[in-house]
């Protein structure tokens, strides 16, 4: 069986994305259907916008191991999974993808808390006199 793989991240979440060439009809993350996965309409939308970018819509049959982070770290993850699989699939597809800015690992992270601070940014009260 011939698939295309890639690895996604995105903060603490990681997706492994095997695309296999078919109907476009099976879109499976973790053992569940996308659209059960991910109820919300908006974080399905970014599942899709690689193949919307390169007019693949129907033609890859997805599956997704995510792990770690939230429902929107793995979403992400897995767009950047899915715009890497394509670029192995197809390199001509590489400058659509890089324009929308779907190659792009997005590499902002919490920023730790500070000791003696009760947050990372947050500081305890000035007092001049």
């Amino acid at each position: 069986m011939t698939q295309f793989n890639a690895v996604g991240r995105r903060k603490t979440s990681t997706a492994r994305v095997y695309l296999r060439p078919g109907d476009g009809t099976t879109f499976v993350v973790n053992g569940k259907d996308a659209s059960e996965y991910f109820p919300v309409a908006w974080r399905r939308r970014a599942l899709d916008q690689p193949f919307v970018a390169t007019e693949t819509i129907g033609d890859f049959n997805v599956v997704v191991n995510a792990s770690g982070g939230g429902l929107t770290g793995q979403a992400e993850a897995i767009r950047l999974g899915i715009a890497r699989a394509l670029v192995s699939y197809n390199e001509e597809l590489r400058k659509p993808l890089r324009d929308a800015g779907f190659l792009t690992r997005d590499d902002r992270m919490v920023e730790r808390k500070k000791y003696g601070q009760p947050k990372a940014r947050k500081k305890g009260q000035y007092s001049k006199r």
